[in-house]
């Protein structure tokens, strides 16, 4: 490995150039197929094999490092106050702006850790269905924010990964579409003692407001055993947005029932104007006064290059 940059001597993170991390899983096999691949792959995100082979094989790899030495904690600590306390599911958040392609991530993730020697069950849980239902959002002028942390059931979400946590062995979440734009009334997903729950949305990573102080004043992430911040410039991911909604527009925008279904009848610069608007009006501010100063919080954090392949891997020093 290269020596480290001085601003790595001041920084929590040490910084991984792609070559460097890439080198740091080799004997670990890569068991998904590009087959598995496309069946993850989010839309606009070009993620192919060599990228997981590179990048995501070796963060699998440490990712079931980091979850055996929590087990063996769980067992000394079970050990040293005679108890026999089942070990509890190993939590991983997943952060970072709209459109910069965390749901991809999650989700290779999911494939890869579920194909881990042990065979865990592993379960992937998104913060969207914790969203407020629109008419709620209507009502309290919020639905222009949307994405924003007070759109959300924070409590809500705090107390499932809490119920999770603690090894219910039922717990339940709303749905969410994103083709009516909407929670789906009265259908829950259930959670079933998982080995690993993952959990991916924009805002995982904030601290606690002083709205949700409460009797435990805790925020989503401390449940967290890892978390970790998918990164790009916010150029390129204004960029990403702008063309995972022109493919959008021919696609999902098409089906009456799609909420967005008016912008289907967009020109290419119509629906570029527009949906370079939607980014300029909401989601960039939210990125910027949000998402990005939740960075520094994660456990790792995956920079990404204009073309979407990870360039650095920052890891934060124990």
């Amino acid at each position: 490995m290269n020596e480290r940059s001085p601003e790595d001597v001041d920084s929590p993170f040490v910084t991984f150039t792609r070559p460097e991390w890439s080198a740091l899983a080799q004997a670990t096999p890569l068991p998904l197929t590009e087959q598995d691949i496309a069946r993850v792959r989010g839309l606009g995100d070009p993620i192919d094999l060599a990228e997981v082979d590179q990048i995501y094989r070796p963060l699998s790899r440490l990712l079931d490092l980091y979850s055996g030495a929590l087990g063996a904690l769980h067992a000394a600590s079970s050990e040293f106050l005679g108890e026999r306390a089942s070990r509890t599911p190993f939590v991983i958040g997943v952060a970072g702006s709209v459109a910069v392609g965390k749901s991809t991530t999650a989700r290779v993730l999911r494939e890869l850790m579920a194909r881990w020697p042990q065979s865990p069950r592993v379960e992937l849980v998104t913060t969207d269905g914790f969203l407020h239902p629109n008419a709620v959002l209507r009502e309290r002028g919020l639905l222009e924010r949307k994405g924003f942390p007070e759109s959300y059931d924070r409590r809500a979400l705090r107390q499932f990964i809490a119920d999770v946590k603690s090894g219910r062995a039922e717990v339940s979440a709303p749905v969410y579409s994103h083709l009516t734009y909407d929670i789906v009334p009265d259908q829950r997903i259930v959670v079933r003692q998982p080995d690993v729950l993952i959990v991916e949305g924009l805002n995982v990573l904030q601290p606690a407001s002083p709205r949700d102080l409460d009797d435990t004043a805790l925020a989503v992430s401390d449940y967290f055993d890892v978390s970790i911040y998918v990164d790009a410039q916010p150029h390129h991911v204004r960029r990403w947005y702008i063309e995972r909604f022109l493919e959008l527009r021919a696609t999902a925008f098409t089906k009456p029932e799609s909420y967005f279904h008016g912008y289907s009848q967009l020109s290419d610069v119509e629906a570029t104007a527009r949906a370079g608007q939607i980014w300029d009006s909401i989601n960039a501010p939210n990125l910027a006064r949000n998402i990005a100063p939740t960075r520094s919080r994660a456990t790792i954090i995956l920079n990404k290059a204009g073309d979407h392949q990870v360039q650095t891997v920052q890891m934060r020093k124990l």
